[in-house]
């Protein structure tokens, strides 16, 4: 393990007004994007899809990295060069998602594990191979009726701490992702809970498992009211109680926070990370706070392509003013 370019990796990717964006959607999740616009999903629309992405002009200034599936690492774009080399060529770092997706967790109904740590060490050396220099995996929990137990908290914090391990042996950046979900009708108090909860356990897990902080993004949830809560909480409400959550959970040795959309639409994700960065502005706090977005940075582009060739001008262009709002919202610098 090189622990000093693992960390000089780790701060390229949370580098000033710059965040990460996630294409690392499953065919199954890319097949219902692309649906949802009335475009066939196919091996080549959803290269096309992601060529638009990484071809557009002048993302590197709000764009440090990009997360990649496995069959979009292995994709070239029409001038013949890999994608990952397309963005490699634009100052952008590719990375690469790892995990196998969530499974029901066996004898925790309702509650879900990820799986994937099976021939890991090897497919981490192939996608380095490929140019990856960062990884991610997700885990899941779900507030509910009884959960998040302990079981199901414990068992992802150790899948995600041996992939970290895997990982950093590797020399490839683990972000990790413990995400509590917003679905629900929760309120903010309870989603802080089980925040706390399954980020203790997590940096329990990583440091019995010998994961170097200093080389490691952590990628959580915001501290939010569930999308089905009858008042949900602001964004100074979020922001406060985010703060506080990771001030009690997250060891300062980690360079930086990559927080994801999570379900929330474009607007609210991007006014919900202005609030977090003003309030980390204004009281203080050892990390770097970031992005890592999927649909939060995909959703209005995705709409202007429409699967059209006439439409990837246009696209990309929608694709930089998000990008750039976020990148606005990551310097706690947004006006909507």
């Amino acid at each position: 393990m090189n622990l000093t370019q693992l960390n000089k990796t780790a701060l390229e990717l949370v580098a000033d007004g710059k965040g990460i964006l996630a294409a690392d959607e499953s065919t199954g999740t890319m097949t219902r994007r692309l649906q949802s616009i009335g475009v066939e999903s196919n091996e080549e629309t959803r290269r096309a899809w992601r060529q638009l992405l990484f071809t557009a002009e002048g993302a590197g200034e709000y764009i440090s990295g990009v997360i990649l599936y496995d069959e979009t690492l292995r994709q070239k774009a029409d001038d013949g060069r890999r994608l990952a080399e397309a963005l490699t060529h634009s100052g952008v770092i590719p990375g690469i998602k790892v995990d196998k997706s969530t499974h029901p967790l066996a004898g925790a109904h309702g509650e879900v594990v990820t799986e994937g740590l099976d021939g890991l060490r090897a497919r981490l050396a192939e996608y380095s191979g490929l140019g990856a220099r960062f990884a991610k995996w997700r885990g899941v929990i779900t507030i509910g009726n009884d959960i998040p137990s302990d079981y199901c908290i414990d068992v992802n914090a150790h899948a995600l701490a041996r992939y970290a391990a895997l990982s950093q042996e590797a020399d490839l950046v683990p972000i990790v992702e413990p995400e509590v979900l917003m679905d629900g009708d929760h309120d903010i108090d309870s989603c802080f809970e089980a925040t706390e909860r399954t980020l203790r356990r997590t940096f329990e897990a990583l440091a019995s498992q010998g994961v170097a902080l200093e080389g490691i993004l952590l990628k959580p949830n915001m501290v939010l009211s569930g999308k089905g809560a009858q008042d949900r909480a602001g964004a100074d409400q979020v922001a406060e109680a985010t703060i506080n959550c990771f001030r009690r959970t997250v060891p300062a040795a980690v360079p930086g926070i990559v927080f994801l959309s999570g379900g929330q639409g474009d607007e609210e994700a991007t006014v919900n990370l202005d609030a977090i960065n003003k309030r980390a502005s204004s009281h203080g706090a050892p990390w770097e706070l970031s992005f890592s977005y999927g649909r939060g940075l995909q959703a209005t582009p995705l709409k202007a392509w429409g699967g059209s060739r006439a439409n990837v001008s246009k696209a990309q262009a929608v694709y930089l003013e998000r990008a750039r709002l976020t990148s606005d919202a990551r310097r706690g610098e947004y006006t909507p």
